[in-house]
């Protein structure tokens, strides 16, 4: 501490001795009680502050200087005097009073209203406020009338080293790959001082490295850290701590520290190849395994990490290089050895293969290093098991005439027990295959026998499945597909594509093709199909119609003459008989109907009726319904007049044998009493087809009752109440009561 407080005091002195040696002669420095005086001819001004207070005067007037300085920090008995007020209006008989305002007036600095003195009565820190502005006057001490305009000025805090440097973002952390040259850059630190930048070093920082050396190195002024040892190994060390300091004071003693720590982690490359743990494996495997099981795993290490200790495996020599496959495990880093192809415990009993370990990444940086790879040798024992029987064939297809007779042998199939043993083998069919039981197989040699009939134009193809079981052990079984192809025989005669109808216009040409026919046959010759056509014996003088063959395989009928009369003769029958080119050859005799029509001159049938001739000549289809609708609709009207003619004329008396009963409607409106009987002429109503001819005669007499409201009172028939209601529409402003009679 007494070490600090000297260095402080000799940083303080220092500019102050300096600035005494410069100043001009005319003016002159007069200690003062350690303040500063603010002095002015007329208005009150502001002296320069120092360290020593002095007493800084001219001829003619005071300071010009308007601001004052006060040290940070100070703590002691008595408050600081920052300096003084003076003003030349003062002649010393205090009718001067001096006031102070402004930032801290009162509770941080004080002023003596007689002397002028300004006291610091609390400790100031820098850091906190650096400086403070206030305005003085000077008034009289009993009017308080301002004797001058107010004065300005500034105290200024003027800063000690009292903060340490620190690192707000520390501690540190960096990265930087291993094997790096001398001098890679790895990051850099920063730490601020609160100090003043500006006065004096208090916060001139100067870095080092107090731990961490010899492997990194520090910038002094930029705080880079820097390696300070080439080709650092990851694998050796990964991670390094730095502790840092950085100091004040530009680094001299006396100066404050602050440190931080930095961790730097190597980051991998691809410096190591990959290593087999061992360089030969021993794997067993059953014979029976099935394809694409895993034998074994085989692993070279590597100390890298990441992308670059993957490596890949290959089967690079090796007597079972088409049975065994291997394939990387990208999570587990190591080479499965698989199964690619059936083993054969009697063929061969043990491969060896050769397999490699490669880098995928590979840095050429390195490449020196030697080849990024390694080899193992890997010997394989294929084990002894009990196999299933063995076909001759995976498949087999068998051939069959469809007239084929029965229990004839078709075809055979073979299989053996590979195991040396050598257990005898027992065939059947698998009947799922052959629902309707069509062949049968010889369980001790495997032939094939026919069952039933075959024909081919059924079923060409008839697909099953043999099974081979060992004797000794049922357990052990195997299964191949038999494809059986039936073939053709010449056993189905041609015979027309299709039902064929011809029409021969009367109006047609002679040598014209009335009808173009083909046929078909079910068979299927190796050499396709080829047809024969003739006319039969008796018809190959046939006056009217010839036949002719086509390239094609088909056959034009063609009309040897014109002038066909479907009144004469409607209808022809031409027999026509198709042979085809088989051995034997087969053969069917086919009708062809041709019918005699109407065509027009252009030669499109209009119709092969008789009945059309007698037709005019043009009339169409159309023409014929509409006149048909009209016939219909004629006759309807003609139903309708009569039916009602009929009703108008029915009787009107009710025999007296009749079932006589009475329905009674009552009208609760209210007549108009004697104006009622202008309403309607009674004569009218008395015979109601005098108006305007519309009402129906009434079948019943009507009897009437006068009175204030006349009620009428009918008697209906059940075939008159249509009139009834007629009668009450027309006479709706009359209360009536009606009864209505009727017959059951």
């Amino acid at each position: 501490m007494p070490e600090r407080l000297a260095e402080m005091l000799l940083d303080l002195w220092t500019p102050l001795i300096i600035l005494w040696i410069t100043l001009p002669p005319c003016i002159y420095m007069a200690p003062m009680n350690q303040s500063q005086v603010l002095m002015s001819g007329s208005p009150l001004e502001l002296n320069s502050l120092g360290e020593e207070q002095r007493i800084l005067n001219r001829s003619k007037r005071g300071w010009v200087w308007n601001q004052m300085f006060v040290l940070e920090e100070f703590s002691g008995p008595e408050p600081i005097l920052v300096g003084r007020l003076h003003t030349d209006l003062d002649p010393g008989s205090k009718k001067i009073k001096y006031i102070l305002s402004g930032d801290g007036a009162g509770t941080i600095f004080q002023i003596n209203d007689v002397t002028g003195d300004i006291h610091a009565i609390k400790r100031l820190d820098r850091e906190e406020k650096a400086e403070y502005t206030l305005t003085a006057q000077a008034v009289d001490w009993e009017t308080s009338k301002p004797l001058e305009p107010p004065s300005e000025f500034i105290i200024k805090v003027q800063d000690i080293n009292d903060n340490a440097p620190e690192f707000l973002n520390g501690p540190y952390h960096a990265t930087v790959p291993e094997m790096s040259i001398l001098g890679t850059s790895v990051t850099n630190v920063t730490a601020t001082d609160a100090d003043d930048p500006v006065y004096g070093n208090s916060a001139k920082l100067v870095y080092s490295i107090l731990e961490g050396q010899p492997y990194f190195s520090i910038e002094p002024e930029t705080a880079i850290i820097k390696t300070a040892l080439p080709n650092m190994d990851r694998e050796a060390k990964e991670e390094y701590l730095v502790v840092i300091q950085a100091k004040d004071m530009g680094g001299h003693s006396g100066g404050l520290s602050g440190t931080t720590t930095l961790t730097v982690t190597l980051t991998d490359v691809n410096d190591n190849p990959p290593k087999f743990a061992q360089s030969l494996y021993h794997f067993s495997v059953p014979e029976d395994v099935v394809l694409g099981t895993a034998i074994g795993r085989v692993k070279a290490n590597d100390q890298d990490i990441g992308e670059n200790a993957q490596s890949s495996y290959d089967i690079i020599d090796g007597d079972g290089t088409a049975l065994f496959e291997i394939t990387s495990d990208a999570q587990a880093q190591d080479g499965i050895i698989r199964l690619r192809k059936p083993l054969d415990f009697e063929t061969k009993k043990s491969y060896t293969l050769k397999v490699e370990a490669a880098n995928i990444h590979i840095d050429p940086r390195f490449s020196g290093r030697g080849p990024f790879k390694d080899t193992a040798t890997v010997k394989i024992v294929v084990e002894d098991a009990d196999e299933p029987p063995v076909f001759s064939s995976p498949t087999y297809l068998l051939e069959v005439h469809e007239n084929a007779a029965l229990n004839s042998v078709i075809g055979q199939v073979t299989a053996r027990d590979p195991d040396i043993t050598s257990s005898p083998i027992r065939f059947s069919i698998d009947r799922h295959t052959d629902l309707e039981r069509q062949f049968n197989i010889n369980a001790d040699d495997g032939k094939i026998t026919l069952a039933t009939p075959l024909d081919r134009e059924l079923s060409v193809w008839h697909n099953i499945t043999i099974i081979a079981t060992e004797i000794r052990n049922h357990s052990q079984i195997s299964r191949v597909p038999v494809a059986i192809k039936v073939l053709d025989v010449n056993d189905n005669a041609p015979e027309f594509a299709s039902e064929y109808e011809a029409f021969l216009c009367e109006n047609g040409k002679p040598g014209q093709v009335i009808q173009t026919v083909s046929a078909m046959d079910k068979d299927d010759p190796k050499n396709g199909h080829y047809f024969l056509y003739s006319l039969l014996p008796e018809m190959v003088n046939n006056p009217n119609f010839t036949i002719k063959k086509n390239e094609d395989n088909s056959l034009s009928i063609l009309a040897k003459h014109n002038g066909f009369n479907r009144q004469k003769q409607e209808v022809y029958l031409l027999p026509i008989i198709i042979s085809d080119s088989g051995n034997p050859p087969l053969s069917s005799t086919s009708t062809l109907t041709i019918r005699v029509c109407g065509c027009s001159n252009d030669g499109v049938v209009q119709s092969c009726n008789v009945e059309a001739y007698v037709l005019p000549i043009g009339l169409s289809m159309g023409a014929l319904i509409a006149i048909l609708a009209c016939i219909i609709l004629l006759l309807v009207i003609v139903v309708l007049f009569v039916t009602l003619r009929r009703h108008k004329n029915e009787p009107l008396i009710i025999k007296d044998d009749e079932d006589v009963r009475e329905n009674i409607i009552r009208y609760d409106d209210e007549g108009g009493g004697e104006e009622d009987t202008e309403a309607f002429d009674i004569a009218t109503l008395q015979n109601p087809d005098g108006i305007n001819g519309f009402l129906p005669r009434w079948g019943l007499p009507i009897q009437w009752r006068e009175e204030r409201n006349p009620i009428q009172t009918c008697l209906f028939s059940r075939s008159r109440i249509l009139r009834s209601l007629l009668f009450i529409f027309f006479h709706k402003d009359t209360k009536i009561n009606c009864i209505t009679q009727w017959t059951t």
